[in-house]
């Protein structure tokens, strides 16, 4: 960027430039942006996760152009895309599979967050961001699961959407507005279009505000500390725009070959029936992505009673529909449950053991929703549906007053210059006397 701080480039550009800084603030954000020096390839999930945004959104408006959002044709206007459409197989297998890419990735970005601390002062309201961006993709992913209107979209849309009537007074009100009548039918299926393919555009504005408020106090750090000067911090290109463009590299090689030669691993062999509102399929599952909450979904297979009264205070349904929901607003609330000063795990040693623990447990989770909900995995859910309630409610908060952490370093240079601050000091005295 030239000294006076206008973009450099053509005279066009400048004019432009010099009426509308647009490009002199896309150079400050992604050039110049001052970055912790210490950052790893943990932190590319970020940039991954905008990316994968982008190509869903890029195929699904072409897709969109060949797509009739009608009970009848929806099925078939899905499958002439996999065999008449030029490339329509390659756009709708890039879309389908994008779908559980970004949630892997989005995943791996919470989960990164969570053991690094970046939700700590002063980040709270990134991580809510991070948040409402995580409840619009499960939205945006379980209408797009019903638009092929295979035997699995009919009845998982069935039964999710059924959830909505156990909220009291208004719950049956809800549902008949969300199906556009009374079942699941060509209404219902018109409306899961159009929210489907707004979804997308909202969630863009929200990560705008993401990165804002990223851009307010800097990124976090493996070390959970704040940089303490030019030192400790470094321009974003050309040092993590290449390391992001590498992550980028192995990322698009992983997805190139699940498109190409196992497109259909993460999907249901049963959205290639056509949807049939009176054939039932013996095992109804969300997509994989869903498996942990729709375990503790399920893991609530008992009304909440008054002892010995018999008086139902939360009928079984809504218990569920409670600890389901609940399960995302304790990750909204967890800025003031763990209360801890230390951000980073890495400092936390007992911490970081209940960590892996919880990670484990969401596994869990995720399998046992994935099995039927009888016998012993109804058992496994409801236990590993309450540890997950009790890292948040209970072992954070305690751990924030009885663990002792390690020692913080002095800097994020510290660690590898060992005082390099001192030494560079040093350094400077005898150039000046030079």
């Amino acid at each position: 960027m030239a000294s006076n701080g206008t973009a450099p480039g053509s005279k066009l550009v400048k004019w432009i430039d010099h009426r509308l800084p647009i490009f002199t603030f896309m150079r400050h954000e992604t050039h110049e942006y001052p970055t912790p020096r210490n950052l790893s390839y943990w932190w590319n999930f970020g940039s991954l996760a905008g990316i994968v945004l982008v190509i869903m959104i890029a195929t699904g408006l072409v897709l969109a152009m060949q797509y009739a959002p009608h009970k009848d044709l929806a099925f078939d206007s899905v499958e002439r895309i996999m065999r008449d459409v030029n490339g329509g197989w390659l756009l709708r297998y890039i879309h389908m599979n994008g779908a559980s890419f970004f949630f892997i990735v989005v995943y791996i970005h919470i989960f990164r967050g969570l053991y690094y601390g970046s939700y700590k002062p002063p980040r709270e309201i990134l991580w809510l961001l991070g948040v409402l961006i995580l409840l619009l993709m499960m939205g945006t992913a379980f209408m797009g699961y019903v638009l092929p209107w295979g035997q699995m979209s009919l009845w998982g849309a069935t039964v999710i959407t059924n959830l909505f009537s156990a909220i009291p007074l208004v719950g049956e009100s809800i549902v008949e507005w969300l199906w556009g009548g009374f079942s699941v039918d060509n209404p219902t299926l018109n409306r899961f279009f159009v929210f489907h393919f707004l979804l997308p555009f909202v969630i863009v504005a929200v990560v705008f505000l993401h990165l804002w408020a990223l851009h307010r106090f800097g990124s976090n750090n493996p070390l959970g500390i704040d940089a303490k000067g030019p030192q400790d911090k470094i321009p974003f290109h050309p040092y993590y725009t290449v390391k992001d463009a590498f992550g980028l590299g192995v990322f698009l090689i992983v997805f190139a070959a699940v498109v190409s030669f196992a497109p259909n691993f993460m999907g249901h062999p049963d959205n290639y029936i056509p949807a049939n509102p009176l054939v039932t399929p013996p095992h109804i599952v969300p997509e994989w992505y869903f498996l942990p909450f729709y375990a503790m979904l399920r893991a609530v297979d008992f009304d909440i009673a008054i002892p010995f009264t018999g008086i139902v205070i939360i009928e079984a349904k809504l218990g569920g529909v409670l600890v389901m929901f609940g399960s995302i607003a304790l990750l909204a609330l967890l800025p003031w449950l763990d209360r801890s000063p230390v951000r980073s795990g890495r400092f936390r040693p007992v911490f970081k053991w209940f960590f892996w623990v919880f990670a484990l447990d969401c596994v869990i989770l995720g399998y046992c929703g994935s099995q039927p909900a009888e016998g012993g995995w109804i058992v496994a859910a409801q236990i590993a549906t309450l540890w997950y309630f009790l890292h948040f409610l209970a072992i954070l908060p305690l751990l924030s007053i009885l663990e002792r952490p390690k020692p913080l370093p002095a800097s994020i240079g510290e660690p590898v210059l060992k005082g390099g601050g001192t030494l560079a000091g040093a350094a400077a005295k005898p150039m000046e006397k030079a």
